[in-house]
């Protein structure tokens, strides 16, 4: 398992400063709450055992979303409403994630020609919405004070979607030579 990034970390305060500036300005929703969850998801996320953390009854990984809906839901495998809702927010997190930051992986899940994998036949945004609004059912309990987050995430999936489009934009910018050139200047 992978150590958790720490709040001090030039990572978390680069996710944090995009995802804050993209939604607040670029998208002129100043939710505090809906950026840092975003923000602490692209941080978790930069580690690859957090990317495929769902793992079947065998230990093994599973990196399908079909597979994860599947591991999920109380009439195929999963074992608890916990792990009902531990599966259901981690296939809202990866969808998210997937089709804000890798919009071109997701489609060529939908075109592919060939059932290769069993996501050809999803919608990743469906998916994801429906996860998050399943998250959100959870009002009682140790999670009650998370699900209205978790419904607005779900109601705003589109928004969060597009919003993580202007982030990786920003991070392809970064990358740029030129843009590297200046920022090095700068620290000299």
């Amino acid at each position: 398992m992978p150590q958790p990034i720490t709040r001090e970390h030039p990572l978390r305060s680069l996710f944090t400063g995009l995802t804050e500036r993209t939604f607040f300005e670029g998208l002129a929703w100043p939710d505090p709450e809906v950026t840092g969850y975003v923000a602490d998801l692209l941080t978790a996320f930069a580690h690859v055992d957090n990317v495929y953390k769902i793992r079947n009854a065998r230990g093994q990984r599973v990196h399908e979303v079909a597979g994860m809906l599947a591991e999920g839901e109380l009439l195929h495998r999963a074992t608890s409403v916990e792990r009902e809702r531990e599966v259901h927010k981690h296939i809202g997190d990866y969808t998210l994630f997937m089709a804000g930051l890798f919009p071109e992986f997701v489609a060529r899940q939908a075109q592919s020609g060939l059932a290769v994998s069993r996501d050809a036949f999803l919608d990743y945004v469906r998916t994801g919405k429906h996860s998050y609004w399943v998250v959100s059912e959870f009002p009682l309990g140790r999670h009650g004070p998370a699900a209205p987050l978790f419904r607005k995430l779900s109601e705003n999936f589109e928004l969060c979607v597009y919003g993580l489009g202007h982030v990786r934009a920003e991070l392809d910018r970064l990358r740029d030579p030129a843009v590297r050139r200046v920022w090095g200047s700068l620290l000299e």
